[in-house]
C-alpha cells in the first residue's frame, strides 16, 4: 500500500525520508539531536526508546482514532511504524495495521464478523487493514451510520435516533409507518414493536419503508413490493409492521435505497444487490416486478467494494472505494444526461463516471435525485448532472449537464454534504451553513424573504443561496433530508449537531410532524419537531 491511501494526495514514498548518521554531525548537533527527538538509547543509534513498550503506542494510536491516512504517514516517516510489531493476532502486523485492526474492531457492522469474513474484507480493499477502515469510515460518513439520521420520504417520515430507536409520522395509507395501524400520523411516533432493536439506517419510498439493524437483518413495511411504480396501482397486501425480509437474510445489508420500479441494498462487504426492474436486464439481470429475490449487481463493481448507495428515478449510483481513491459509478436510465457519461442513453451494467478523473476531485458523497445527481468532493467542491429544470443544478441556468459539473457558485464554500430531490438540491457546508436551489414549490427550499414569511418563498432558484431561515436558529445543521419525488409535494428536514430536528415545506400528511394552524398544509419556515434525536 502506498503510505497515503488516497488518490488525492500525492504518495510519499518511504525512501524518501533518510535517517542521518551520528557521525555526519558535530557533537553538540548529537546532544541536541537526542534532546529533541528523545528517540536513541544507549545502544543503538536510531532507535525508538517507546519500542521498549510497543503496546503503548498502540494504545494511543486507537484511542486517538487516527485517520487511516496519518497511520500511513507515520509508516512513511519511521521504520518503527512499519516493521513487525510481534502482536496477536499477526504478529508480522506492524503497529499502524494493528491500530487500523483495533478501529475496525470498534465498528457494529466489522466486530461481529468471523475472522475469514474480515480476512475477504482486506482482500477486496486492498489487502490493508488501513484501507479496511478507510472503507468503513467513508461508509459511517456518507450514510449517517450508527448516528442519528431523519428521513422526509413521499408523504410520510422516519426519524432514527443515536441510540436506534425510531419515529414515524405522515401519511399511513400503506402502514408505511409500522403502528400496525393505516391511520395518520401528525406527531412523531415511536415504533415499539422495534422495542430491543438498534436501527442504524433508514429508507423510505413511496408507502414503503426499510430499516437496517445493527445485526445487518432488513426490516420492511408497508406495500409488499420492492419493485411496485411510485404512482399507481396499490399492490394486494399491505404490511403494518416491520417484518424482517426473509430473502435478505443470508446477507448482512448496511444500507437500502428506494428508487423507482425498483430496490437497491448494499452488503457488509461492499456488494450492491437489487430486487425487481429487471426486465430487459436494465439492472444485468433478468426479473419479473413482483420479484422478491435479491440478485447481485453484476459487472465490474462484483470485485469492487461500495460504500454508499443512491437511487433516483429509474437509475442508481454508487460510491466506490479502491485503493486509489474513491469513484462514481451508474446504471439505469439515463435520460436527461443523469448517468453522467456525456449522453443520454441507458446502462445494463454499472459504468464507471470518468468525469471525476479529469476534475481531479475524489468523491466524497453521492446523492440522485429524482433526474439529476450531485456529489461533494473531499475537497470541497460540489458537482451537479442531470437535468437542470428549475434550476437544480446550481449553474444559473435550466440546462442539462451529461457529465458532472462544477458549481462553481459554491467555490468559497467547503461542503460536506448534498441532499438531493425532484429538481432540488441543498448543500450543508462544513461551518453548518445550508444553501439550496431549484424548485421552490412546497416552500422547500426554505426562502422566505418576506417580513410575513409568504413572499417569494415558492420561487424556483438557479443558483445557490443561503437559507437564512435555517442560519437564524443558531445551531449546525449537519444532514439535510428531502422528499426524492415527482408526484409527492416535498418536505425537507434539516438535523443539527445537537440531534434538534427542524421542517418545513409540505405538510399535509402530517410528514412535517408539527401542528398546523387553520387551512395551513405547508411550512415556509423552519419548525422546530418535538422530538431529540441525540
Amino acid at each position: 500500500m502506498d503510505a497515503t491511501t488516497s488518490g488525492a494526495t500525492p504518495s510519499m514514498p518511504f525512501h524518501a525520508i533518510i535517517d542521518q548518521p551520528l557521525s555526519l554531525v558535530s557533537p553538540l548537533q548529537q546532544t541536541f539531536h537526542r534532546l529533541q527527538r528523545h528517540c536513541f538509547g544507549d545502544s543503538t543509534p536510531g532507535e525508538f526508546p517507546l519500542a521498549t513498550n510497543p503496546s503503548i503506542v498502540l494504545h494511543v494510536l486507537t484511542t486517538c482514532d487516527l485517520d487511516p491516512q496519518d497511520l500511513a504517514y507515520l509508516e512513511a516517516t519511521c521504520t518503527f511504524f512499519r516493521k513487525p510489531a510481534n502482536f496477536a493476532p499477526d504478529f508480522e502486523l506492524s503497529i499502524s495495521e494493528l491500530a487500523a485492526l483495533d478501529m475496525c474492531e470498534k465498528r457494529a457492522i466489522f466486530k461481529h464478523m468471523t475472522m475469514e469474513e474480515k480476512e475477504y474484507l482486506k482482500e477486496c480493499c486492498g489487502r490493508s487493514w488501513k484501507l479496511v477502515l478507510r472503507y468503513l469510515l467513508a461508509g459511517e460518513a456518507c450514510c449517517r451510520r450508527e448516528k442519528s439520521q431523519a428521513i422526509a420520504g413521499p408523504g410520510h417520515s422516519i426519524a432514527v435516533t443515536s441510540s436506534g430507536a425510531v419515529y414515524s409520522f405522515g401519511s399511513n395509507s400503506s402502514g408505511q409507518l409500522g403502528h400496525g395501524t393505516l391511520e395518520e400520523e401528525w406527531r412523531p411516533r415511536l415504533i415499539r414493536s422495534l422495542q430491543g432493536i438498534r436501527i442504524i439506517q433508514a429508507a423510505a419510498g413511496a408507502g414503503r419503508t426499510m430499516l437496517i439493524s445493527d445485526a445487518g437483518q432488513v426490516y420492511a413495511f408497508g406495500k409488499d413490493s420492492f419493485g411496485e411504480a411510485e404512482y399507481g396501482v396499490q399492490g394486494s397486501k399491505v404490511v403494518t409492521t416491520p417484518q424482517i425480509v426473509e430473502s435478505l437474510k443470508g446477507i448482512y445489508v448496511v444500507q437500502a435505497a428506494i428508487g423507482n420500479f425498483f430496490t437497491a441494498v448494499l452488503s457488509r462487504e461492499g456488494r450492491v444487490y437489487t430486487f425487481s426492474w429487471g426486465n430487459e436486464t436494465k439492472l444485468g439481470h433478468q426479473t419479473e416486478p413482483n420479484d422478491r429475490e435479491p440478485h447481485l449487481l453484476l459487472g465490474p463493481l462484483e470485485n469492487i467494494p461500495v460504500v454508499q448507495i443512491a437511487a433516483g428515478y429509474c437509475y442508481l449510483l454508487a460510491l466506490a472505494c479502491q485503493p486509489s481513491g474513491m469513484s462514481v459509478y451508474s446504471v439505469g436510465c439515463g435520460l436527461g444526461g443523469k448517468l453522467g457519461h456525456g449522453t443520454r442513453t441507458d446502462e445494463r451494467y454499472p459504468r464507471l463516471i470518468e468525469q471525476f478523473q479529469t476534475l481531479n476531485l475524489q468523491p466524497v458523497v453521492v446523492a440522485a435525485g429524482a433526474w439529476h445527481a450531485a456529489v461533494v468532493g473531499r475537497d470541497g467542491r460540489v458537482c451537479t448532472w442531470g437535468w437542470g429544470r428549475y434550476g437544480c443544478l446550481g449553474h444559473g441556468n435550466e440546462e442539462c449537464e451529461s457529465v458532472p459539473k462544477v458549481v462553481d457558485a459554491l467555490s468559497n464554500v467547503k461542503a460536506v454534504h448534498v441532499a438531493t430531490g425532484d429538481y432540488t438540491t441543498f448543500v450543508v457546508a462544513d461551518t453548518g451553513d445550508v444553501y439550496s436551489f431549484g424548485c421552490g414549490e412546497s416552500s422547500s427550499l426554505g426562502h422566505s424573504t418576506g417580513v410575513d414569511g409568504q413572499a417569494d418563498r415558492h420561487i424556483n432558484v438557479l443558483s445557490p443561496e443561503l437559507v437564512t431561515s435555517l442560519k437564524k436558529i443558531n445551531e449546525k445543521v449537519v444532514q439535510i433530508s428531502l422528499t426524492n419525488s415527482i408526484y409527492w409535494n416535498a418536505h425537507t428536514f434539516a438535523l443539527t449537531d445537537s440531534g434538534k430536528l427542524y421542517a418545513f415545506g409540505a405538510a399535509d400528511k402530517g410528514q412535517l410532524g408539527v401542528e398546523l394552524v387553520g387551512q395551513e398544509n405547508e411550512r415556509g419556515t423552519p419548525e422546530h419537531v418535538d422530538i431529540d434525536l441525540s
